[in-house]
């Protein structure tokens, strides 16, 4: 892959988008590296992803305009269907996905960071939706998961105003959940991925799974979802240890390999 840098820590792989001469701007190839870097990780071993950018000046800069300026209607359209198919399989990957957003995250980037389970992001970081002042409109669900993050009327108007926001205001709108100094981001995300893998995997991923699975559909559903999930848990390994454990006040050991059983 040559756009995308595959590194595993222990139980965290970190992922990086290796472009930074064109601040890692998303373009096909990118892309199809990405997909490829997630369907490559060993999700028996590994329990928690982050994501990142090459270089401090940008996590993704954005879509490639430069591939995107002369496209027609169907092309745009595959495009965007190529980058929603990618964004939409890292939000329901099976482990907690991590985005350390270092520098911008504006147009597909900030669609990206936002596909990710968790944002955190340097100090310099700057974050927008600025399609409409291009002519287009975001493609990558930016449209649609703003709002779910912000709320709609903040997502509103970073849509209809295309202005950028900084790490700052990120974090005061609950676009992100932390901001960090830019020389302490990735050992505060790696850090995070560690307490995330340090519990048990089975009920991690169904926390993942019952949440993303759950805010689609009515809470009457929603519960449903989560008792399916909650029950699911029970006679595993981890349940069995950990509750053995807190009882007799021991440390427990979740499985190193992820099992059912």
């Amino acid at each position: 892959m040559s756009f995308v840098k595959s590194e595993q820590q222990g139980a965290v792989a970190v992922l990086t988008i290796d472009r930074p001469k064109a601040l890692n701007a998303l373009n096909p190839e990118v892309l199809a590296d990405l997909k490829a870097a997630f369907e490559g990780i060993d999700q028996n071993t590994v329990r928690c992803v982050v994501l990142t950018g090459e270089g401090e000046k940008s996590f993704v800069a954005g879509a490639d305009i430069g591939s995107m300026s002369t496209m027609t209607k169907a092309e745009g359209e595959a495009f965007g269907k190529l980058g929603n198919d990618i964004f939409l399989m890292i939000e329901s990957f099976p482990l907690p996905v991590i985005a350390a957003v270092n520098g911008f995250a504006l147009g597909g980037g900030c669609e990206l960071a936002m596909s990710c389970d968790i944002r955190i992001c340097s100090d310099n970081a700057m974050f927008g939706q600025p399609e409409v002042g291009l002519g287009i409109t975001p493609g990558f669900g930016g449209t649609q998961r703003l709002p779910r993050i912000v709320g709609l009327g903040m997502a509103k108007q970073l849509l209809y105003t295309a202005r950028n926001i900084d790490a700052n205001e990120a974090l005061r709108i609950g676009l992100v959940n932390a901001v960090y100094p830019q020389a302490d981001l990735m050992e505060a995300a790696v850090k995070m991925a560690n307490t995330i893998a340090k519990n048990a995997p089975i009920a991690v991923r169904a926390c993942k799974k019952a949440v993303n699975e759950g805010m689609q559909v009515s809470i009457d559903k929603a519960v449903e979802i989560e008792e399916k999930l909650f029950g699911g848990c029970f006679e595993t390994h981890d349940q069995v240890e950990g509750m053995a454990c807190f009882l007799s006040r021991e440390k427990p050991k979740p499985k190193a390999v992820f099992t059912n059983n």
